[in-house]
């Protein structure tokens, strides 16, 4: 996430260089792609992490350290 990015709430994803910006309340990707192995991958991570999303969205909002979410085990 970047501290001046816009709305819908959403997270860039990176793999080999690819990019997706997928929203955080929905998975949508609403711009970019990844290979479909990968967009699996952040898929499953971002489900279990939503909730974290959000607040990590809000904290970046505020100019506040965002922290990290842990990586898919």
């Amino acid at each position: 996430m970047y501290y001046d990015d816009h709305n819908p709430l959403h997270f860039h994803a990176k793999y080999a260089g690819d990019e997706a910006l997928i929203t955080i309340d929905t998975l949508d990707v609403i711009a970019g792609e990844l290979p479909s192995r990968s967009l699996g991958l952040v898929y499953e991570w971002a489900g279990k992490h939503r909730a974290e999303l959000r607040e990590v969205w809000k904290r970046a909002k505020n100019l506040e350290p965002t922290g990290k979410i842990k990586p898919l085990e």
